[in-house]
């Protein structure tokens, strides 16, 4: 009968890892366990009609198991879920966090005994709500998710959603207006094997979004044109190439220039939505933004923006990361995980946004997409790039989510 409590991760975060939410789950069974029967995850963008959803959760037993929530899944094995469930893996199903999910507080106990008995061992965080309902699962042992069909991402203006009692308001973050075009710099990183069949791309596509742009190589084309920053191309990690060109940004570039974005050369970006989603940070923070990963977290490990999906630093950041020693430990480690530990040395949080995304279109659940305004996707691997710009990302598909007024269908891509 009373409001229920609401937490905010950040606020009782006591680590590093504390967004991969299971490492919290003794101090939810600690704190809670006595007086609550669930506790229901969601975003900040996540709609809830509390009554509705009161009403909802007492069909189910609350002194049962239950893992509740809108139920995804993949039509084909994925490279960023290990390829699991390979011979079916529509068969798994995992939450949609933007929908809301919830635990009755037997299964947290449960997950809070276990945790105590047997830390986490997972080295990488890549997909969490599909790292979350492996981990509740335990190989058949514990609880499938429960599909709920109140839980929604509908947006609460849609005439579907009188049965929901969560809903998801289905629009880019806007702050004020559009950073301008002319305070991003672009870098994407290149190497000479990749300059005939990748750079075209980009110049069919976003490159003319962008007011500010260089391509990083290890040889110069000046029909590019490229610049060698003098670090051979590796076939592993490009830490080197990826420092050389954030001190190029701080010592080579106006100081009036507050945003850098890092690319790989099979990035696919929507800069005009990134000015929008940017308008929402302040550059003289030192921000660090895109798609966030972990490696190594149940262990005192550090989360790390993953590079393919594109790196974002306000001019503050990366001052403050040179102004430290942090360096890489080899030309060839992985530059997005050097940076992910520098940061975390810093004290400078990693910014998450699921509108970056690592992999392409395809790889992730439809019902999933269906409710973002996507800011990039990575990777040209059996696919046809420019398509899936024009279908995705390009301006004039800034409001359309069936690919219409770009003349394809996202169905088949």
């Amino acid at each position: 009968k009373e409001l229920p409590t609401v937490l905010l991760i950040h606020q009782i975060d006591r680590h590093e890892g504390a967004w991969t939410i299971l490492p919290l789950m003794r101090d939810f069974s600690v704190t809670y366990g006595r007086n609550s029967s669930w506790i229901f995850f969601c975003e900040e963008d996540t709609r809830i009609q509390v009554v509705k959803l009161l009403e909802t959760l007492r069909r189910f037993d609350k002194s049962k198991e239950w893992f509740l929530g809108k139920a995804l899944y993949d039509e084909e094995s994925t490279i960023i879920h290990h390829y699991a469930f390979a011979e079916n893996p529509t068969v798994f199903k995992f939450p949609d966090f933007a929908a809301g999910w919830a635990l009755s507080f037997p299964l947290v106990n449960k997950l809070a005994k276990k945790l105590k008995s047997e830390p986490l061992k997972s080295d990488f965080t890549i997909d969490l709500k599909h790292e979350i309902a492996l981990y509740i699962w335990q190989k058949g042992e514990g609880p499938h998710l429960t599909p709920v069909p109140e839980f929604c991402t509908d947006d609460v203006n849609s005439y579907k959603v009188d049965h929901c009692a969560t809903t998801f308001s289905n629009f880019l973050p806007l702050c004020g207006e559009p950073v301008n075009k002319e305070d991003i710099f672009v870098a994407v990183k290149t190497c000479r094997k990749f300059h005939g069949d990748r750079i075209p791309v980009v110049k069919q596509t976003w490159e003319r979004e962008a007011a500010l742009i260089e391509y990083y190589s290890d040889y110069a084309d000046i029909s590019i044109p490229t610049v060698d920053l003098g670090v051979p191309n590796t076939d592993r990690g490009h830490c080197g190439k990826t420092f050389a060109i954030l001190e190029r940004f701080l010592n080579r570039t106006s100081p009036r220039i507050p945003w850098l974005v890092v690319v790989d050369d099979d990035t696919l970006i929507s800069i005009s939505r990134l000015r929008k989603l940017l308008s929402c940070y302040d550059p003289n923070e030192p921000v660090f933004l895109g798609e966030r990963y972990g490696y190594g977290l149940g262990t005192g490990g550090y989360s790390y923006i993953t590079g393919g999906g594109g790196m974002v630093f306000s001019r503050t950041a990366v001052q403050k990361l040179l102004a430290s020693k942090c360096r890489c430990y080899s030309m060839d480690a992985p530059d997005d995980m050097v940076l992910g530990m520098c940061f975390s040395g810093l004290g400078i949080p990693i910014t998450h946004s699921p509108l970056f995304h690592q992999a392409r279109p395809m790889d992730y659940p439809k019902d999933y997409l269906s409710h973002q305004i996507p800011v990039s996707f990575h990777k040209h691997w059996n696919i046809d790039p420019v398509k899936v710009y024009f279908t995705w990302l390009a301006p004039n598909t800034e409001e359309s989510h069936n690919g219409r007024k770009a003349g394809y269908n996202r169905e088949d891509l």
